[in-house]
């Protein structure tokens, strides 16, 4: 058999008293897609960051093609042909996306000058490449977070690297951009690009690899190849357990309207379509959960900022909230009328990294922890702990750095945050992006409790599977107008995604 051209030899790393990888051994073999699960924590990034350069400072040995390596940082391994998607996206929000994509490596004109137009150029091909939209000239900040990470993703596929590591690619992007960029990585294979795809996305993982490994708790549980096993027994090894979808689900009775919407219209200046969102109706009721299914682009995160009074502009329209009008202009308005939400990106508008895991659970909810104006700390800490205990958040403790605690405890902090106002309605945009699937499990049972305890939820996800596993009806948006509505009873991909790519003059 062939030399391996990576190979891991009783790699451990230890951050502290964190042991993050203990002796993972595996090999992959040149021109292979190579799957690497498991869940959030459970050293897939590490290693990966060890992989390419990122983390010079671990034990044992990393072998390429047969010869031990020790990159010095990322740059030693780009010379070695390796490049990295990382999971959290790593760009400069003020440049635009040309000048990200070749930032620290831009093309000259002669000794001193950039050669914008090369960059310029080179960007658009490879925009064209991944059949998206995103223009080299748009700045990073303005671009949605799906787009931002067709930045990441460009800014990959430019280095032409043999070695292409790909750290949850697909985690902001719609069915159909899921679909371009396998067509692309398919084209990668045929030109021998060895692939190692982390993924938590059990369906993206069968689709293409050779081999999956899984790790648990930084050590590797198994090799396997893809024939030789299911996407069930992989999740088992991956969190210890059967994960079984219909107990996420129980039986609802939805009660009383708590929020009623009629043509909601939210404009968009300087656009040829006019509207972000043209006419939407919708109703949400006491104890049930209501999805927004829709492609990239389709209005699903506009129409949450409508009803949580964070749109750029003023939206038109009618609103009420158990039965009585309202049009918020602030979130602050929002929160104290009873409407709460957690963002889509909990990096740039949830997370603030200095706070620390008491601190972002009470951010939101100071006013019931102080007493004329002082907050009482005890108070904050035993509303802190009750959030800990209710929503069973991993963390060392409640003054634990955020920045420590895996994206899906992450999450349940800003869920913590939000229902720590009290709301009637809670808004959840796409809650699930970037967590592993033992803590989606958790996040679907806790919208199960919440439902079951009369809260109303209004919740978009990217993921056809997570809508038709939590949700009682699913409102379906294209182009920013409501194209189908489906009770449970209804509800199929094929069905969704019909109305998903319906044309809006339809």
């Amino acid at each position: 058999m062939s030399v391996p051209v990576i190979r891991f030899v009783d790699v451990t790393k230890r951050f502290d008293a964190v042991t993050a990888l203990e002796a993972v051994s595996f090999a992959v073999h040149a021109g292979e897609f190579h799957a690497l699960c498991g869940e959030n924590g459970a050293g897939k990034s590490t290693l990966m960051k060890i992989l390419s350069g990122v983390i010079t400072d671990y034990e044992g040995t990393l072998e390429l093609d047969g010869r031990p390596v020790r990159f010095t940082g990322p740059r030693a391994a780009e010379a070695q042909g390796i490049s990295i998607i990382h999971q959290e996206l790593n760009l400069v929000s003020d440049l635009t996306a040309a000048a990200n994509i070749f930032l620290g490596r831009e093309p000259r004109r002669g000794r001193f000058w950039l050669d914008d137009a090369a960059m310029h150029d080179a960007s658009a091909r490879l925009f064209a490449q991944l059949e998206c939209e995103v223009r080299p000239d748009d700045v990073v900040r303005r671009l949605r977070i799906g787009d931002q990470q067709l930045v990441e993703i460009a800014k990959a596929l430019s280095l032409q690297a043999r070695i292409l590591i790909m750290d949850e690619p697909t985690s902001a992007l719609t069915h159909m951009e899921v679909e371009r960029l396998f067509r692309i990585i398919g084209r990668l294979r045929q030109q021998g690009v060895t692939i190692v795809y982390i993924s938590h996305k059990m369906d993206e993982v069968f689709r293409m690899a050779d081999r999956i490994t899984v790790l648990r708790d930084g050590k590797v549980v198994q090799t396997l190849r893809r024939h030789d096993t299911s996407p069930r027994e992989v999740t088992r090894l991956m969190v210890g357990r059967d994960i079984d979808p219909a107990r996420f689900h129980s039986p609802r009775a939805p009660g009383a309207e708590v929020l009623r919407v009629e043509q909601l219209s939210l404009p968009w200046p300087g656009h040829a379509r006019r509207w972000r969102l043209d006419g939407i109706d919708l109703y949400v009721r006491q104890g049930e959960v209501l999805g927004i299914a829709g492609l990239m682009g389709a209005g699903r995160t506009e129409l949450l900022e409508c009803l949580y009074g964070s749109s750029p502009q003023p939206p038109q329209g009618r609103i009420w909230l158990r039965g009585r009008p309202v049009q918020f202009s602030h979130p602050a308005e929002a929160l104290a009328a009873g409407v709460a939400m957690v963002t889509e990106d909990r990096k740039r508008y949830g997370l603030v990294p200095p706070m620390n895991v008491r601190e972002h659970i009470t951010l939101s909810s100071l006013p019931t922890a102080a007493t004329a104006g002082w907050i009482q700390p005890a108070r904050e800490r035993g509303a802190a702990d009750d959030s800990l205990a209710r929503l069973r958040i991993k963390a060392a403790g409640r003054e634990a750095a955020i920045s420590s605690l895996s994206g899906g405890n992450q999450q349940k902090c800003l869920i913590a945050r939000a229902l720590r106002t009290q709301p009637v309605l809670l808004l959840l945009d796409d809650p699930t992006r970037g967590i592993d699937v033992g803590a989606k499990a958790e996040i679907y049972r806790l919208i199960d409790e919440l439902c079951q305890q009369g809260l109303a939820i209004l919740l978009t996800s990217s993921e056809l599977p997570e809508l038709l596993t939590v949700c009682d009806r699913i409102a379906v948006l294209c182009e920013g107008r409501k194209t189908g509505e489906f009770t449970r009873s209804e509800f199929s991909e094929s069905r969704l995604m019909e109305a998903m790519t319906a044309s809006a003059a339809n």
